[in-house]
């Protein structure tokens, strides 16, 4: 059975200058990079994934990393002229790239434009000086600015990311960035709460009692005041993180979240396939090396290929669509459950219905602004 939904490419450039301290993605600081030879690997990769799902419309092509702003262009035209030669391109095919505001990758915004990338996402992370230095960025608050200004005048689509509830932040100051990013932002905003995670230099600095994160409910009340200011200057949220105008979401990232089919290219990228009658689990090898290595033995670096079982599907369906403001599809869901969705939860849904953390209609099953802020609580309890 084939998917009729568009397909999603992501393609991993794991490369970076330097490794952020709260930074706990595939990346990795490398002295000398051949580009030449990451370019044949990563097309070889890509032809293989074809093969598993051939015929396919793309919607969206994502290359995220790492720092795949480090990638020579040419690198980019030639996976995106290869994605065409296999798959169909849809006319409104979103091409997103990654991109740190240094000045030096700012130099390329225009390289990767004709190259083709129609929406550029800047890690931009702060506003804030003493912040920017606190998160390890490599950028200053003036470069961050100019490059802002340089995607918006380079561009079709831009956005930029930043993070908030950081070590000492006040909601006044917050607020003060949050009113100054406004003034900047186009269509789109990032939003993360920072998270201490597993082997990042944070969680050391943390486990040492060198770095306090702020507490429960002062992040709660940066949320709130987040999606309320957001929402008053017309970019709802979408997504916990993520907010856009009406029509100006990020349409790669809405596949992983409405639970679509997408193709994971690179060094520690994960797919979801449709092969046949049931989706599929790719696992790429994380190591560059050792990627770099099984590619040009055997064509392709996945380390692992699994049918999902229906369980598992379920869940992985509201693990990610329950993130969105318009929830799942009720039809979809109950199709892959293959029972009703009052059948599906028991007893575990009313308690949830009736505390204000979820809806559920005749067309969808959404988590409200209550349940979304604590969307993790309100998994374990729905699929306990």
């Amino acid at each position: 059975m084939r998917s009729a939904e568009p397909l999603a490419v992501y393609i991993h450039w794991p490369f970076c200058r330097s490794k952020c301290p709260y930074c706990d993605f595939n990346s990795h600081v490398r002295e000398r990079v051949d580009t030449e030879r990451w370019t044949r690997a990563l097309l070889a990769d890509l032809d293989h994934h074809a093969g598993l799902v051939p015929g396919r419309e793309v919607g969206s092509v994502f290359f995220g990393g790492g720092t795949p702003s480090l990638m020579p262009p040419e690198t980019l035209a030639a996976l995106l002229d290869r994605v065409r030669s296999w798959w169909v391109a849809a006319p409104d095919l979103e091409v997103t790239l990654e991109a740190n505001p240094n000045s030096a990758e700012a130099a390329r915004f225009r390289a990767f434009a004709a190259a083709g990338v129609n929406r550029l996402s800047l890690g931009v992370q702060a506003l804030d000086p003493g912040a920017l230095r606190m998160l390890g960025r490599a950028h200053d608050r003036s470069e961050a600015i100019a490059a802002i200004e340089l995607a918006r005048a380079t561009f079709p689509r831009f956005s930029f990311d930043l993070i908030y509830a950081r070590l000492g932040q006040s909601l006044a100051a917050w607020e003060a960035e949050l009113d100054e990013a406004l003034t900047l932002a186009g269509e789109h905003l990032s939003l993360y709460q920072l998270t201490i995670e597993p082997g990042t230099a944070f969680a050391t600095r943390e486990r040492r009692g060198e770095l306090l994160v702020p507490a429960e409910e002062d992040a709660a009340a940066l949320f709130e005041t987040t999606q309320d200011r957001l929402a008053a200057h017309g970019l709802p949220a979408y997504e916990i993180s993520n907010h856009a105008r009406p029509g100006a979401e990020c349409l790669h990232n809405l596949a992983y979240w409405r639970y679509r089919d997408y193709v994971g290219i690179g060094p520690g990228a994960h797919g979801r396939l449709t092969i046949g009658a049931a989706k599929h689990a790719t696992r790429q090898t994380r190591l560059p090396e050792r990627w770099l290595a099984a590619v040009e033995a055997v064509g392709s670096g996945i380390e692992e290929m699994v049918a999902i079982d229906r369980d598992s599907a379920v869940e992985e369906m509201l693990m990610m669509g329950l993130r969105l403001t318009e929830g799942v599809a009720r039809a979809r869901l109950e199709h892959l459950a293959g029972r009703d969705a009052e059948a599906l939860f028991g007893d575990n849904l009313a308690p949830l219905v009736e505390g204000g953390f979820l809806t559920l209609d005749d067309d969808r099953l959404a988590a409200t602004a209550a349940g979304r802020q604590r969307l993790n609580a309100v998994l374990a309890a729905l699929l306990d």
